[in-house]
């Protein structure tokens, strides 16, 4: 019983990483660091998946609320996923240097 499972849960993953980003993306946007900023959806979600972790930290508050937390420059998505395993939003971020600092 796991086999089949597996092998569905594969293919679906395979499906969604050949779909071009476009038809995903939601929305776009820009954080600085030393900014931590609150994300409410629309719909209730129950995983949120960090495309590059040593960008962004997500802290879920609740089951529509998340607190992205920027961690260094540079851009990465956050997909938001529901209890039946479909995508409710495909977030990208970027992030840029803190205000005042200087590159």
């Amino acid at each position: 019983m796991r086999a089949p499972l597996r092998k569905l849960l594969t293919g679906a993953l395979l499906l969604v990483a050949t779909m071009p980003a476009g038809w995903a993306q939601d929305r776009t946007g820009c954080l600085s660091i030393g900014a931590a900023s609150r994300l409410a959806l629309h719909s209730p979600f129950d995983t949120v998946i960090v495309g590059d972790p040593l960008i962004v930290e997500v802290r879920i508050d609740d089951d529509q609320t998340a607190v992205v937390e920027p961690l260094k420059p540079g851009v990465t998505n956050l997909v938001f996923v529901d209890t039946r395993g479909l995508v409710i939003a495909n977030i990208r971020l970027i992030v840029c240097a803190s205000f005042g600092s200087v590159s």
